[in-house]
């Protein structure tokens, strides 16, 4: 099952974020077989990155959060929530 994994940093974070970015880069490597699509949230300006949606595969919703929480940039605190949506497909090029 396909989940949408939104996370939502909390407000004056860049520093934290670039600090652990690298890490962040390495554990989306290491999940890509579960991850079908992913990218950061833009500012207004679209300067600054101040969240990011992942399009994941998982059993479950339990599943689809451990791959969320197991991120760098959350175990750092970076996030002020994060969610995961069941979703399904129905336009555009196929993901997956």
């Amino acid at each position: 099952m396909l989940f949408v994994i939104r996370n939502i940093d909390k407000p004056d974070t860049a520093a934290l974020r670039a600090a652990n970015r690298p890490a962040h880069l390495a554990y989306l490597d290491e999940i890509a077989p579960k991850l079908k699509l992913a990218g950061p949230f833009l500012s207004d300006d679209g300067q600054d990155m101040i969240g990011s949606l992942w399009i994941v595969e998982a059993p479950d919703r339990a599943a689809a959060l451990r791959l969320a929480t197991g991120d760098p940039y959350a175990k750092a605190g970076l996030f002020e929530s994060q969610t995961a949506t069941p979703w399904r497909q129905a336009r555009g090029p196929t993901i997956g």
